[in-house]
């Protein structure tokens, strides 16, 4: 099993959500959605995890490795809505990745306006998404 993604771009930030497990076998699909981010946005990265079903320790430690090199590009990596399974442990190589309980207050502190644009993989999820409850 791998991961879907969808990025969206904000003023001033941009928002990562993820779908499915985050495993091994996903790694080198989130790295690509990470180097995305950084091409296409500035600002923050909120990495949205409402869709994810959990991921693996190889999961863990590429969010970690994907908050160093936002980090080494002047950018922060933020988390909302950590699968059930346990938290983020950073490996002490990049400054501290924020918390948030869910995509609404993550984006309510940032005061972020509407979507810019946005870009999917070709089996995201339909129906309504996580971060458009948000806005409502």
């Amino acid at each position: 099993m791998t991961i879907e993604w969808r990025y969206t771009t904000r003023q001033d930030l941009g928002v990562l959500s993820l779908a499915g497990y985050l495993g091994s076998e996903a790694t080198d699909r989130f790295t690509g959605a990470i180097g995305w981010a950084l091409a296409r946005g500035t600002g923050p990265v909120i990495l949205d995890l409402t869709g994810l079903l959990g991921w693996s320790a190889g999961g863990q430690i590429a969010i970690a490795q994907a908050a160093r090199r936002l980090g080494e590009n002047g950018r922060r990596l933020e988390l909302a809505a950590i699968p059930a399974d346990g938290s983020l442990v950073p490996d002490g190589t990049c400054a501290p990745v924020p918390v948030h309980c869910d995509l609404a207050t993550a984006l309510a502190a940032h005061g972020a306006g509407g979507t810019v644009k946005q870009w999917t993989t070709d089996d995201w999820p339909t129906g309504q998404s996580p971060e458009a409850s948000a806005l409502i």
